[in-house]
Formats: C-alpha cells, structure tokens, sequence
C-alpha cells in the first residue's frame, strides 16, 4: 500500500504531532469524505511507502531519521505572497528546510512542484520567469525534479475571483513560460514535467508525465499497483488520509477547501490523540479494514 499524505489538507504542515502518534499506535482511520459513517482502517503494518505532499516541510524534520517506513517528498514551492497564499510559512525559511530534506530523503531527492501557475496583474510571465530561474539556482543538486502546473477554476478559486484577478492563461503564454522554465532548469541539472495538463509542452524538453506512477511506485517497492480510480490523471493508487476543509494554509486557489467556512469548526475537533484526523469515533461509524491492491509482487 502506498499512503499519500496528503492531497486532502496538509498534515505535514499542521498535524505532525498527530501523525507521529498513529505511526506509535501502528494504524490510523480514514473517514470516507462522501460518507461519514464509513471508516478505513490502514495498518501501518500493511504500507510500502509514504509519499507527503506538502507545503511547509519544516514540522516533520525533527522526526525522519525515526520512520520505518521508506518515503519520499513533494514539496510545494510557488512565489506567491499572503495575498494569494495568506498563512504558508516564510518562504526562504521553506527554502532552507527543503535543503535540510534532502539528506534525509535516501530514496528520492525532494521533489519541487511549482503549482499552480497563474497570472494576474502581479504575478506576471516575468515574474514567474524571475522567480522560478531563483529556485532552480538555489536549489541546483537539492533537486532533480520539477512538476509544473496552471491553475485550474476549482469552486474555491471562483469564490475568490475578486482578490485573484485572474488573467486566462493562453497557449502562447504557456510556450513562453516553458521555454524559460526549461533553460532554467537545464542550467542548473533539474529536469521538468506536467502532471495532468492538456497543453503539450514536449518542445520545450518539458515531459507530460503524472506525479507518481506505477513504474516509480515499482522501483521503489517492489510492487506492482494499479492506477488510481478515484482520480484519472494516471498516477499510482495510493490512499490518502487526510481530510477535505481541514488546511489552515488558505491558499485562494486550493481546491481541498472548497468550504471554508467550516476549517475553524473542523480545527476544533481536531484531537492528535485520536485515531481520526478531525473528530473522535462514534458509535454509529462502520470500519472495515483497508488492505493493499497489488496487481503483481
């Protein structure tokens, strides 16, 4: 089983504390968003590898060298200020924690993702070719990888349209990005790709790819796992075990909190004792236990 930690909300970021204490327990459970009466049940007992996902990487470094199970990081970088992103950290100081990562990451080197591009009056083509040509400089042998993406018009990115100003982004607007991007990365040793775009950025040396896929999941385990049904971007199955409406991040374009409104109320609940992420166990709830689909071992 590969644990995707997480596409929800960020633990990492906020409930590092949490996850360390089921990892302790040895299991943790997963409220089904569409229903929340049913549970799953993951042994950790049962997980080939972790891949975090988060913004912020800085709570969980004190406590890598303890992990028994292998993983891997994707690290979410972008240049945009409180205006867009109100309460991710200090940026040179996430900057400065993805070097720190790097010695503890013995499978993969961090992964950087530069998503989502967008544009409006402040965050220009300039700016993001300014701004992405610093990262790969400062990053060059910390990194190998980049996966870009532009930003998609989820419910909470239409609910603060008036703030975000957005520009469309045209073909040709992409192409240019693209061709600076990639002579940045070039330079400085780093490869780039998409995950899940429509546009063909090929000539650019930029590869439409997927975030983690079957192959990679295979080399790094052993394993083969089918593509992932709940989305159909073509990345490995993985089970994440976060929870919609929970990150405090508040990034405007984000499409985990699609009702804001209730992530205080959510936060309240939160208990990192329990075995749940927000919430303790009722009586009424059903847990069935999740066990690992591999198509070959």
């Amino acid at each position: 089983m590969i644990l995707n930690i997480s596409g929800r909300t960020d633990i990492v970021a906020f409930y590092t504390p949490w996850l360390m204490n089921r990892l302790k327990e040895g299991y943790v459970l997963v409220q089904n968003p569409f229903d929340t009466h049913q549970l799953s049940r993951i042994s950790f007992d049962e997980v080939d590898l972790i891949v975090f996902c988060t913004k912020d990487p800085r709570p969980i470094l004190p406590y890598l060298d303890t992990l028994q199970i292998p993983f891997v990081f994707q690290v979410t970088l972008t240049p945009y200020h409180s205006d867009i992103e109100p309460n991710v950290g200090n940026k040179k100081d996430i900057l400065s924690s993805i070097h720190v990562l790097k010695e503890h990451c013995t499978l993969v080197k961090p992964i950087l993702r530069y998503d989502p591009i967008l544009l409006n009056d402040r965050y220009t083509i300039s700016y993001h070719v300014r701004a992405f040509d610093k990262l790969c400089e400062n990053l060059e042998g910390t990194i190998d990888k980049v996966i870009l993406s532009f930003v998609d018009i989820y419910k909470n990115v239409k609910r603060h349209q008036q703030e975000l100003q957005l520009h469309p982004i045209e073909e040709q607007e992409m192409f240019v990005l693209a061709k600076a991007f990639s002579q940045s990365a070039q330079r400085h040793g780093i490869v780039i790709q998409t995950c899940f775009e429509n546009v063909d950025l090929s000539s650019f040396g930029i590869s439409r790819n997927v975030c983690f896929s079957v192959e990679e999941a295979f080399r790094l385990t052993g394993k083969i796992f089918p593509k992932w049904k709940a989305r159909p971007c073509g990345c490995v199955e993985m089970v994440d075990i976060g929870a919609y409406n929970t990150c405090h991040h508040l990034c405007k374009y984000c499409y985990a909190n699609y009702d804001e409104k209730s992530i205080k109320r959510h936060q309240s609940r939160h208990d990192p004792q329990s075995p749940l992420l927000i919430g303790s166990l009722q009586n009424d709830q059903i847990i069935k236990d999740r066990h690992d689909h591999i198509i070959f071992k």
